[in-house]
């Protein structure tokens, strides 16, 4: 009679050697990476930056899927819905996988569903307006929306969906004025940057990238101000925030990084941390973060990036929680 105890230990030698055999294999076919906005936006742009050298990192092809909707949380749980192998990397930032949770009641996933790899870029935000709008600086634009709110037509501010870091940006800022404002949700950046320039929408809080820079100098928009603490050289026209009168701490930017489900196998996990962190010292990779405006990421240790992240979900929880965020 065979002994079960010993049927169950070559089960289990089998499975973890048939986990290591895939792991010493990955990547054995295209992978995914998806990004949780329709092309067009910086998410987009960022994804197509990093890719090419990716797949040269890889050896296989590194495939960009573009899957927008409810605040990136319907790309977020595509990847939760597949296997925990690597093949699907989340191209994210605090927006779909920390905030989307918090504001969307339909969202049944948590930022610990997740594993930080390693982060790629900082995104400066923009204080955008529409064209026709009457003013000229940050100051001057408080001043004219707190007279429109008097008058019954509060000023309408975009965002990239319910919950997203650009929708709690209006929001604070309409808390920490007091003036009165309209939030008005779009898929992604690239149908929000069209109603802005179209002046349906008056303004947008937005990851500035190098598009915005040329749709200002044609007249098609206005930068007021860069959400920085200080001039930097790569945005060295716009004032930052800490120039206006009213906003003077108003300072906010935001991350990306790429991201798989928490149970891959560490092995998996490891390959994909290298090549991403190659891709960080890639002169083509930073050149063109850099002309979108983007701070290319210092490369973290595996356990760095945990913590990194840890502390991202308190900062952001955080926010969320001072403007009493509450799921739709």
């Amino acid at each position: 009679m065979s002994n079960p105890f010993k049927r169950c230990a070559t089960l289990l030698s089998g499975l973890l050697f048939a986990g290591l055999v895939g792991a010493q294999t990955y990547p054995s076919k295209p992978v995914t990476l998806l990004v949780p906005y329709p092309a067009g936006g910086l998410s987009d742009v960022i994804a197509r930056t990093v890719n090419t050298t990716l797949t040269k990192n890889f050896g296989q092809p590194v495939i960009v899927e573009n899957l927008g909707g409810a605040s990136g949380a319907i790309a977020a749980q595509k990847v939760l819905n597949a296997p925990s192998d690597g093949q699907i990397i989340f191209q994210g930032s605090p927006n779909e996988l920390i905030l989307a949770p918090l504001a969307i009641s339909a969202v049944k996933f948590k930022s610990e569903d997740f594993r930080l790899v390693q982060m790629i870029a900082t995104a400066q935000i923009g204080f955008l307006a529409r064209k026709d709008l009457p003013v000229h600086n940050v100051d001057e634009f408080l001043d004219y929306a707190r007279k429109e709110a008097k008058e019954g037509r509060p000023i309408t501010y975009a965002s990239v969906g319910p919950g997203s870091f650009y929708h709690l940006l209006g929001e604070h800022l309409s808390k920490v004025t007091n003036i009165p404002m309209t939030h008005v949700p779009y898929k992604g950046a690239a149908p929000a940057n069209q109603d802005l320039l179209g002046g349906q929408v008056d303004i947008f809080l937005a990851p500035f990238g190098k598009a915005y820079d040329e749709l200002q100098k044609q007249g098609k928009l206005k930068v007021l101000a860069m959400l920085n603490s200080e001039r930097l050289e790569s945005v060295k026209d716009y004032p930052a925030i800490s120039e206006s009168k009213a906003l003077k701490n108003f300072t906010f930017n935001i991350w990306t990084g790429y991201f798989v489900k928490k149970d891959t196998p560490e092995p998996v996990v490891q390959t994909i941390h290298k090549a991403i962190t190659d891709a960080l010292s890639d002169s083509t990779v930073r050149a063109g973060l850099e002309a979108n405006s983007q701070l290319v990421a210092k490369p973290l240790s595996l356990q760095a990036v945990d913590k990194a992240y840890v502390d991202g979900t308190a900062q952001f929880r955080a926010i969320a929680k001072s403007i009493n965020l509450q799921p739709q």
